[in-house]
């Protein structure tokens, strides 16, 4: 999961200019310096942008957000939320929730990646983009299917 991190930390930043906008789209709300997705979280870090590049090759940048915390994600410790750049200039939230995002190679509509939102355990979640939401397709581990304990 720390690999993960650390792969999507290494892309690009979006302009500083762009950051209250994206933060705003997302549902985040400034406390202090930082921007926020869980407003109750007590010792909150604040968001970090993960991924900053084109995912589906229409030729405007998503961002992915992100920021650890127990009070609103609990064992998942992290929470997150997908954006993208609008052909306007604005932006737009996609998806968000508890986990860690991982865009992989396979495909939904328009040529969003699908993603697996990573947490505990060895068998998550993969959502695909369906042109209006990002829907649960499947469950994997390493590429490969994979059942969810109950």
């Amino acid at each position: 999961m720390l690999a993960i991190l650390a792969s999507l930390a290494a892309a690009a930043s979006p302009p500083p200019v762009e950051l209250p906008a994206i933060y705003k789209a997302a549902g985040a709300t400034r406390r202090g310096a930082k921007w926020v997705l869980c407003a109750e979280e007590p010792n909150a870090e604040g968001l970090r942008v993960d991924l900053y590049r084109d995912l589906n090759g229409d030729g405007r940048p998503e961002v992915i957000l992100t920021e650890s915390g127990t009070f609103c994600y609990g064992r998942d410790e992290a929470g997150f939320a997908l954006l993208t750049k609008e052909a306007s200039g604005g932006w737009r939230l996609m998806t968000s929730g508890s986990g860690i995002p991982e865009p992989l190679k396979t495909k939904g509509a328009a040529g969003y990646p699908d993603l697996s939102i990573g947490g505990p355990g060895f068998c998550f979640p993969v959502q695909r983009w369906n042109g209006r939401e990002y829907a649960n397709q499947r469950f994997e581990y390493e590429g490969k299917p994979c059942r969810p304990a109950r």
